[in-house]
């Protein structure tokens, strides 16, 4: 491609309904797992496995985002019986659960393997927590990028981030209380999820009144810290329909898009403006689809308003309207778009996005693991009743989209939408 072409041209052609995910696994949601991640990764990828019809030989790529305690692929695949053919262990944010579906995807099509499954592994509670500190005892070093940022205090996340918020609410009037509805909506989706930490349905009051944590985030503002593993597999279109369930077919990958500058983000373009402002100029016109045809969003939801800020930026509302549509019911189960059904990782589970799209995986095949009774065909009965302790399962979905974040310069993101064949 020459310099300045279209990046979208080729991948459009040949990549759009290419690939599909055809199986989910996970662990419980817990604090004090009692296991190893070695354990954790080795269950969720076994039951993705089973999840999906398949054996474990006929697995033959592994990937993975290893950071803090996790385990490495060639180890969880000698557990299940795996021989990789390719295999690759990364480092990096957030925005890694859709980078390392486009690796997947990428390395498929080079042939280099078949079929992959990809993994997260972490014990975030009750050993590495991601402040750096947990069950044993640690102080993160200082390296990298904290050389230059330690100094003046921004040592968590939240410290780092919060201030792409403080903008928003100079600039737009955007409140907190606004974006306390995230927080308040996704412990509504929570409460109708058995397997979540958190399931109490919580008030924009509640938010609010929790102590504060960093201005203006407050702790009900803060995800969720768990143990758990997480899994998913991708394989071509022809393999992924003779699967046993009906494939959530892959129609656009963003793998870590940055801003011109994705450390020092805010010398480049306002603090506010995230990366997803210039991953949408990838995602859409690959997806050949706008936010308009989504039906059902998981938007990184580390803070109530990573959710927000991204929402804004890939297109789902305009710059400045963001608090607006947080808090205006669209987000809901039974409005027009809703959002981290599972409740996300502000009540579900934190795995680093992973959990959002086993969730949207789920929602396309119409069989989320929710309240509702299974009927003697083996299916979910659903009932669409979204009171607490119902249903979470949405009506008509057709096409979702995840929205990963790593920082506020740094984010990935995927569509995906229903096989009709």
């Amino acid at each position: 491609m020459a310099p300045g072409g279209d990046i979208n041209a080729a991948s459009e052609k040949f990549l759009r309904g290419k690939y599909a995910i055809v199986g989910v696994g996970e662990t419980g949601y817990v604090r004090g797992s009692g296991r190893t991640t070695r354990a954790l990764g080795t269950e969720a990828v076994r039951k993705a496995i089973e999840d999906a019809g398949l054996k474990p030989s006929d697995v033959d790529g592994m990937l993975s985002y290893s950071f803090n305690d996790s385990t490495f692929s060639p180890t969880i695949a000698g557990e299940l019986g795996i021989r990789p053919n390719f295999y690759m262990d990364v480092y990096g944010g957030g925005s890694s659960t859709e980078a390392l579906i486009g690796i997947a995807m990428g390395v498929i099509e080079a042939g280099m393997c078949r079929t992959v499954v990809i993994y997260r592994a972490m014990n975030g509670y009750s050993e590495v927590r991601i402040g750096g500190t947990g069950g044993r005892g640690s102080v993160a070093p200082v390296g990298g990028e904290g050389l230059f940022t330690r100094a003046y205090g921004l040592m968590s996340a939240g410290q780092m981030f919060c201030q792409s918020f403080m903008r928003h609410m100079y600039d737009y009037g955007t409140t907190p209380e606004q974006v306390a509805m995230v927080k308040v909506i996704h412990s509504e989706h929570a409460s109708n999820n058995p397997k979540a930490f958190y399931k109490k349905r919580l008030t924009v009051q509640d938010v609010i009144s929790s102590r504060m944590i960093v201005k203006p985030l407050h702790l009900l503002d803060c995800c969720v810290e768990t143990d758990n593993g997480t899994a998913i597999i991708v394989t071509r279109i022809d393999r992924a329909r003779d699967c046993r369930h009906k494939p959530a077919v892959i129609q656009s990958v963003v793998g870590r898009c940055c801003k011109p500058r994705a450390d020092m983000h805010y010398q480049a373009g306002p603090i506010s403006t995230v990366a997803g402002h210039y991953a949408k100029d990838i995602l859409w016109p690959n997806a050949g689809v706008g936010p308009e045809d989504v039906d059902v969003t998981g938007s990184y939801d580390a803070f109530t308003f990573t959710t927000m800020l991204q929402l804004e930026d890939y297109g789902f509302c305009k710059k400045g309207e963001g608090g607006n549509y947080v808090s205006d019911g669209t987000m809901r189960l039974g409005g027009k778009r809703p959002n981290n059904t599972s409740g996300g990782h502000l009540c579900e589970g934190y795995t680093h996005g992973v959990n959002m799209v086993i969730e949207n995986v789920r929602q396309l095949r119409h069989d989320v693991d929710d309240s509702c009774p299974v009927g003697p065909d083996g299916k979910r009965q659903h009932s669409y009743d979204y009171r607490e302790g119902g249903c979470r399962q949405v009506k008509k979905v057709e096409v979702t989209a995840n929205l990963g974040w790593a920082t506020p310069g740094q984010g990935s993101a995927m569509v995906m939408a229903q096989d009709k064949r």
